[in-house]
């Protein structure tokens, strides 16, 4: 196992010897690490924290970390990642709190970059996209291959739906719809599908036909969100994607973003 003689690691953390572990890295008592992880300098792991493989620290990123919550009183709380994630410099991952479920969870196939802030109880999906300084406050849900903008700021508890993406700059205080395109360019809402992103991402024309038949009724005509759930629903659900839309909005609790 390469560990430079800088760096501390706690006796009982659990490290592979294929890990590399770079200079002034710090690593606590209860963090257990998959194969191939590498941490590159000044990384801080803490608290119980699990790591799947090949995930990638790099310097000054602090994960597992005690959650900025004065409810917080030292509760062995822990934080999980996947694999194959990326951690940029300077990001910080909280872990969770007793009243919030007590954990924080990272999915497989996320890059998180500079200055990110992950706060406490919040669950990130798989293949996600955190921007430079995109900040969460506590438990807050980012689904599968969604992409957060750089600086924005996530409000606690919000949603943020799947494929989609916020523009940079965006204050996030409702959910965000699954396959938008939601930005602060003159005002928070949502201007349409990711569809950009969503071809990327394999969709088909069908696929997308079908979802943008349903965002012309949540957000161009003139119904509110209930009558337009009640239009979708009288027509029939063509396909999954629509179903989820539909549900998501159903369970929506801070309400979504139009």
């Amino acid at each position: 196992m390469s560990i430079h003689p800088t760096a501390i690691v706690a006796s009982t953390a659990v490290i592979p010897e294929s890990c590399s572990i770079g200079p002034y890295c710090t690593v606590g008592p209860h963090v257990e690490l998959g194969e191939e992880c590498e941490l590159v300098s000044h990384v801080v792991l803490d608290g119980h924290l699990k790591a799947g493989a090949r995930n990638k620290f790099f310097s000054f990123a602090c994960v597992g970390v005690a959650p900025q919550d004065l409810k917080y009183k030292g509760e062995p709380t822990g934080a999980v990642l996947g694999d194959d994630n990326v951690i940029r410099e300077c990001v910080t991952i909280s872990r969770g709190t007793a009243g919030g479920g007590g954990m924080t969870r990272i999915g497989s196939g996320c890059l998180i970059m500079a200055y990110t802030h992950i706060g406490h109880d919040s669950v990130i999906g798989d293949a996600c996209i955190l921007a430079n300084a995109a900040t969460l406050a506590g438990h807050v849900i980012v689904e599968d291959y969604a992409t957060v903008g750089a600086l924005n700021q996530v409000h606690q508890f919000c949603r943020i739906g799947k494929y989609s993406y916020t523009g940079g700059g965006t204050t996030i205080t409702q959910d965000v719809l699954p396959y938008s395109l939601t930005s602060a360019k003159r005002e928070t809402r949502a201007y349409g599908l990711n569809k950009v992103g969503l071809e990327r991402r394999g969709f088909d024309r069908t696929r997308l036909r079908a979802i943008q038949h349903a965002y012309r009724y949540l957000l161009a005509a003139k119904m509110n969100t209930s009558q337009a759930l009640e239009k979708l629903k009288s027509e029939g659900i063509a396909t999954d994607d629509v179903a989820y839309l539909i549900d998501f909005v159903e369970k929506s609790e801070r309400g979504v973003l139009k």
